[in-house]
């Protein structure tokens, strides 16, 4: 078994294209993978995590270069390490905190090491980051394992030159296609080409992907788990909460309007604006709003959680589903939320709060209505988010991936 370099330093060779034969069309097929290992149907159940069970651990290579999502590389890196995986987690900085500590698994942040540290959140950084986006291509080649497996991509235009994935490879489409780039249809095409698999968290991203010309038997779903909480409940009734990043394609704006209609309802607003929000706050006059802004910590997101009845999930159809939607159904919290995407699917599959129509304001009102005057609705909803958190689990995503792993490995 080859064994990892000890120190990954960049030498002048390395800043480059990185090697391998391109798929220029999706229907081209790679040289046959060699198998190691054991078969997919002797992975571990979500039960065993892998003690006792005879086989090789598998190797597993994360890649989340921008460092987009700590949080979910986080749980399932540690939970694949539960089931027996040696993983590593590539990453950066993270720019708006810290990070969690790995638990079971090993990190390296080689990505943007100048950018991520010396300009935060300036848009100074993103020339350095151009700069240094091939440097930390180079040094994820110069590692093994047995699977790579690509949380994001954040610079695709590059990408599409330079990246090639060394190992059998496999990619989450987090976003089905990111907002910047959701035009250059051609573009995502090759990269998504480049993989063995594309993981999506929905059946509506299943068929957004194979609509736009990916193989459907290159696609699987593994639903996106809850991150598990248990907030102590402070909640008055009454509390509808809008929480995580503010950006426009939240529509806060909704849920401002929304909350206004619902009738004796009040705003929470918990999450770090990437927007002016002077509308918002114009939008808000006369209506009872708290605003919690920056970056939480934990304890700051326990806190608001607890402080929620239910939340609200007025997005734009520009992701397939939401982190902030699993968190609040984590923590017990009923979702309202636009059927766009796959954010209404764990909603619906649970009984876990309401779905109305994209763009229905009325419609997100009236379901606001419903959830906060009606205690047994409230509480039929509660229980619906309980079984989401009991069902979409980390460990059992672990299987799903190590069974994936094993088809490609």
């Amino acid at each position: 078994m080859q064994q990892r370099p000890h120190r990954q330093l960049l030498q002048a060779h390395d800043v480059g294209t990185v090697a391998c034969d391109e798929l220029d069309h999706l229907r081209e097929e790679r040289p046959a993978l060699g198998r190691r290992g054991v078969a997919v149907e002797e992975v571990p159940s979500p039960h065993e995590h892998g003690h006792g069970v005879a086989y090789e651990a598998v190797r597993v290579l994360l890649a989340d270069p921008p460092a987009f999502t700590p949080p979910y590389d986080h749980e399932l890196a540690a939970a694949l390490a539960r089931a027996g995986a040696d993983v590593e987690l590539v990453t950066s900085r993270f720019r708006f905190g810290d990070a969690p500590e790995p638990d079971g698994y090993r990190r390296r942040e080689l990505f943007y090491p100048l950018s991520s540290r010396v300009f935060g959140r300036s848009p100074l950084r993103l020339p350095l980051k151009v700069v240094e986006h091939p440097l930390g291509l180079a040094a994820l080649r110069r590692l093994h394992a047995d699977v790579l497996h690509v949380q994001w991509l954040p610079a695709p235009e590059l990408d599409a030159r330079l990246f090639r994935p060394h190992l059998p490879s496999v990619f989450t489409a987090h976003d089905l296609l990111p907002r910047r780039t959701a035009h250059r249809a051609e573009l995502w095409r090759r990269i998504f080409a480049r993989f063995d698999r594309i993981v999506v968290h929905s059946e509506n991203g299943r068929e957004t992907l194979a609509g736009r010309g990916v193989e459907p038997e290159r696609l699987r779903v593994i639903p996106h788990p809850v991150f598990p909480s248990e907030p102590e409940r402070r909640d008055d009734g009454r509390t509808v909460l809008a929480f995580g990043m503010i950006r426009p394609y939240k529509g806060l704006a909704d849920a401002i309007e929304a909350v206004r209609r619902a009738g004796d309802a009040r705003l929470l607003v918990a999450g770090d604006p990437l927007e002016p929000l002077d509308r918002y706050r114009a939008a808000a006059n006369g209506l009872e709003v708290e605003w919690r802004l920056g970056y939480l910590p934990r304890p700051e997101i326990d806190r608001a959680f607890g402080d929620a009845t239910v939340a609200v999930f007025p997005y734009r159809p520009e992701l397939d589903q939401s982190g902030a939607l699993l968190r609040a159904l984590g923590a017990g919290v009923p979702a309202v939320a636009y059927d766009v995407g796959g954010i209404a699917e764990p909603v619906r599959r649970f009984e876990a709060g309401r779905v109305v129509p994209a763009g229905d304001v009325g419609g997100l009102a009236a379901a606001l209505h419903e959830l906060l005057a009606d205690p047994e609705a409230l509480e039929r909803a509660r229980a619906g988010a309980r079984r989401a958190r009991e069902e979409l689990t980390w460990d059992a995503a672990a299987q799903a991936h190590l069974a994936l792993y094993r088809e490609i490995a």
